[in-house]
């Protein structure tokens, strides 16, 4: 054998150890990416799931503005008819996604100002166990989204640095999205005394 072909075969195996170790790393970040999806699926599941009992137990409950309760149940169906699987999270489904949960927990959060002005509501047990399953279940969320953005960092940072981003390209990996704070959040509101 000449001494060419030993330094093309040894590159040879070097490039390709280095290919599979590469793309074996980058397929088990995209894995824990699909994990963490599925957690925040989960507990946006959940909070939708509450929203017909607390819809419920407002209505018994007191003779309510139903333009709120509407407003809740309908944003509560558009927020559980946008599904997205771990293969489909590009920066623009995850913000078609988040602002229906946005909206939802708007709505969610009108119906609990509101609540406020009815305090035989706010005085029974079901509407208590509701709201405070409800908060939970956002600390939740928040925890999940949070979860979420950190696996999507480092799978985000694994694709795109040199010389991982050349065997990203190869086999069809990109860049996902996170989950970024509304505009809502970005702006502090006013308090005036």
């Amino acid at each position: 054998m000449s001494k060419g072909l030993i330094i093309v075969i040894v590159l040879a195996l070097i490039f390709g150890f280095f290919g599979c170790s590469t793309y074996n790393g980058i397929v088990g970040k995209d894995a824990n990416v699909g994990e963490k999806w599925a957690q925040v699926q989960t507990q946006y599941q959940r909070r939708a799931d509450l929203v017909p009992n607390l819809v419920n137990t407002v209505k018994g409950a007191a003779n309510f503005e139903k333009s709120t309760l509407t407003a809740v149940m309908e944003a509560r169906s558009k927020a559980t008819s946008v599904q997205l699987t771990a293969d489909q999270l590009t920066p623009e489904n995850v913000q078609k996604f988040q602002a229906a949960q946005d909206q939802l927990g708007g709505t969610l959060s009108r119906l609990l100002a509101v609540s406020e002005n009815y305090p035989q509501l706010k005085a029974t047990q079901n509407f208590s166990e509701l709201q405070s399953q409800l908060e939970g279940t956002e600390n939740r969320i928040s925890v999940a989204r949070n979860d979420f953005n950190a696996a999507v960092k480092d799978y985000n940072v694994s694709v795109r640095t040199f010389p991982a981003n050349l065997f990203a390209g190869i086999f069809g990996f990109s860049p996902k999205g996170f989950f970024e704070a509304s505009q809502a959040a970005q702006n502090a509101p006013s308090v005036q005394f």
